[in-house]
C-alpha cells in the first residue's frame, strides 16, 4: 500500500501508483478530494501538458499548490491522466 500523508492525515491510498520523475501518481479514486481545493495555477511542461494543481485544506490550515495533475496528457504519458501528485512536504510512504 502506498499512501500521501500530510500531519498524520491521509491524503490518499492505494495499492499502486504511476511513477514519474521520481513522483508518485495516485489514480484519482485514490485521492481524498474532500482535502483537496481546486487551484488556478497551471504550468506548462514540454512533455507531460499543462499541470493544474489543488491547494490541500486539514483542520483549517491550508497548503497551496501541494497537489498537481495533468487533465489532458499527450498520448505517451496518458497513463497519468487525472492522476494526482504531491510536493515534497507531503510524505509518500510505502507498506509491504
Amino acid at each position: 500500500m502506498i499512501r500521501a500523508v500530510w500531519n498524520d492525515t491521509v491524503l490518499a491510498e492505494a495499492d499502486a501508483t504511476r511513477v514519474v520523475e521520481g513522483n508518485h501518481y495516485f489514480p484519482p479514486d485514490a485521492v481524498n478530494q474532500n482535502l483537496l481545493e481546486t487551484s488556478r495555477l497551471r504550468t506548462p511542461c514540454y512533455w507531460k501538458g499543462l499541470a493544474s494543481y489543488y491547494h490541500l485544506n486539514v483542520d483549517g490550515e491550508q497548503v497551496k499548490n501541494v497537489a498537481w495533475f495533468y487533465p489532458h496528457p499527450p498520448i505517451w504519458i496518458r497513463g497519468i491522466r487525472d492522476h494526482v501528485a504531491f510536493s515534497p512536504v507531503i510524505q509518500i510512504v510505502q507498506s509491504p
